[in-house]
């Protein structure tokens, strides 16, 4: 677990990918050149079928064996904003039976390694790195609070690009949150060609979720202190 400090203002790769195998509603799983689509609403998420176990445990094979497998999560910024596509996280290994979404048991898996692919690169995570790293307490919330922001309260977004540092480029068409964490909101900057994303930290990080009401406000708060002039154009 990270202690919170002042200067941490965004997750690691590991709380992302953590947060993303808890949170996630559907995922891809590749067995033998086959691709199985899994959505579950039901409230336990694809990965609540699928226990990881290091690779010294082995998997407890049945008749299947050692069956190579991919399971691919993709992570969709829940706004209308351009290229929504926010990462990929991929994780490799070894079933020890053939999977099925609706088994009664969860599904054993042989932990290979992990991938996350987002815009700062790739990054190769281990099953420690995963285990020792926090679920983000808005990661399941954070859709509905994003779009609740847009649709219902729109005309406080451009309030906050007053925190904006440097000020925003005048030619710049349109801001909208593209992403909220424990740690803050990030602001897509869009551009008639191209976009910018900006980290907006809270004062300090959230660590349950009854706390991210009083964060955003205080965003919106510093906001209002700010002599910024929003320079949104429409």
């Amino acid at each position: 677990m990270r202690p919170f400090t002042p200067h941490v203002t965004q997750p690691t790769p590991a709380e992302r990918v953590r947060s993303l195998l808890a949170s996630a509603h559907s995922m891809t799983v590749v067995t033998d050149g086959r691709r199985q689509e899994v959505h579950l609403l039901d409230g336990t998420g694809p990965m609540g079928h699928i226990h990881l176990h290091d690779p010294s445990e082995g998997v407890h094979g049945g008749k299947a064996g050692r069956i190579p497998v991919r399971l691919e999560f993709t992570d969709i910024a829940p706004t209308a904003v351009r290229e929504r596509l926010r990462a990929r996280v991929t994780l490799t290994g070894l079933l020890g039976a053939d999977y099925t979404h609706d088994a009664t048991e969860s599904t054993c898996m042989e932990f290979g390694q992990a991938l996350l692919e987002d815009a700062e690169g790739r990054t190769y995570l281990t099953l420690d790195e995963i285990h020792a790293a926090d679920v983000d307490p808005i990661a399941s919330s954070e859709a509905s609070m994003l779009t609740h922001l847009v649709d219902g309260h729109a005309e406080l977004v451009p309030l906050l690009l007053r925190l904006v540092r440097p000020r925003p480029d005048r030619r710049m068409v349109r801001a909208l949150p593209v992403a909220m964490d424990r740690y803050g909101v990030t602001l897509r900057l869009e551009y008639a060609v191209g976009h910018q994303d900006v980290r907006l930290p809270f004062p300090t990080p959230v660590t349950v979720m009854d706390e991210a009401g009083s964060r955003i406000h205080a965003l919106f708060a510093a906001a209002r202190r700010s002599s910024h002039p929003n320079s949104l154009l429409t």
